[in-house]
């Protein structure tokens, strides 16, 4: 069984201007830069007949390329508790217009819809119940704006789960044309 998702990965310069955000909030377990992208679709655990066909879809989709920036910090909470830290990114309609190009090839073979809302975002942290100080980073990094980059492909990647997090291994790149 693979665990899959799509992504679009940013370029080396804004993964590093993300990671130099990160910091000093006490509870919180740090994305690292191979952890940093921006999920358009997560796939959950497929074998890999379905993978192959998973393949086949996303090679079938046409999307044009389109620029992106980071624009602000926010936060996921879980019922009221701080979950998780990210950056979003502007503008936010051609990456749902690939989200859901995505969801439409991923239905073809089989997938269910995604029914979650849709809020692109690039992960900068998961938080333990008791992290501290969110509030004051958060407030600090408010007004954070990122320079513009081509967005030109989105991946498939495996996601395997360890003790100390996640790993990510980038099994195909789609050109957007």
């Amino acid at each position: 069984m693979h665990r899959l998702f799509v992504a679009v990965r940013p370029p080396s310069y804004v993964r590093d201007a993300l990671l130099d955000l990160m910091g000093g909030v006490s509870g919180a377990r740090w994305q690292d830069d191979d952890q940093l992208h921006l999920t358009v679709r997560f796939l959950g655990e497929v074998d890999r007949h379905q993978a192959e066909d998973v393949h086949a879809a996303l090679g079938s989709i046409h999307h044009a390329p389109f620029d992106l920036a980071v624009s602000g910090l926010g936060m996921f909470e879980r019922r009221g508790i701080p979950t998780t830290l990210w950056a979003g990114v502007a503008p936010i309609e051609p990456v749902r217009a690939l989200h859901k190009k995505v969801d439409q090839a991923m239905a073809r073979v089989g997938f269910e819809p995604d029914r979650r809302a849709f809020h692109p975002h690039i992960t900068l942290a998961r938080l333990r119940r008791d992290a501290g100080m969110i509030g004051g980073f958060l407030a600090q990094s408010a007004t954070v704006r990122g320079e513009t980059f081509r967005v030109e492909t989105f991946n498939l990647y495996e996601s395997r789960l360890t003790p100390e997090g996640a790993v990510y291994s980038e099994l195909e790149a789609y050109p957007l044309a």
